[in-house]
């Protein structure tokens, strides 16, 4: 069983403006010759990483609402040019449409077990390529 980081996605409105942002920031590092991988910095350093890089994945919260994952690959400890502590969580840029599933504000990241986890929109309908805008509504339908 996985386990998962689950973390408010902020400044973002659509699962679409999260992957252009992703793609946006890949191609500056192909540009500038860095290492083209995608990954988020976080202060608090998660101490389960075992069980996160066992299957895990990031599941974003965007307006209140689970909307979307990626694939946990690496955690990266480091300690900034002020000296704190932080760390990079390494994700596949690929983001995986999920049921939405409401979530309250809150601050950093939260564990979360595969049972509260929701699952793949993907999965559940074949419908990955819904726009964003038909995919809330037919989740306040109750239809996905």
């Amino acid at each position: 069983m996985s386990l998962h980081l689950l973390k408010l996605c902020v400044g973002v409105d659509a699962i679409e403006d999260l992957q252009a942002w992703i793609d946006f920031r890949l191609e500056e590092k192909r540009t500038r010759g860095e290492p083209v991988e995608q990954y988020h910095t976080t202060r608090m350093i998660p101490t389960r990483r075992d069980e996160l890089l066992g299957g895990g994945s990031l599941y974003w919260v965007i307006k209140g609402t689970i909307q979307a994952r990626q694939h946990l690959l690496d955690i990266r400890p480091f300690t900034d040019t002020s000296g704190v502590k932080r760390c990079h969580l390494v994700l596949e840029p690929v983001l995986h449409p999920t049921r939405p599933q409401p979530r309250r504000p809150f601050q950093g990241w939260r564990y979360l077990t595969d049972e509260d986890a929701p699952a793949d929109i993907r999965r559940l309908s074949g419908g990955g390529d819904i726009p964003e805008a038909m995919r809330r509504e037919l989740a306040e339908l109750c239809l996905i």
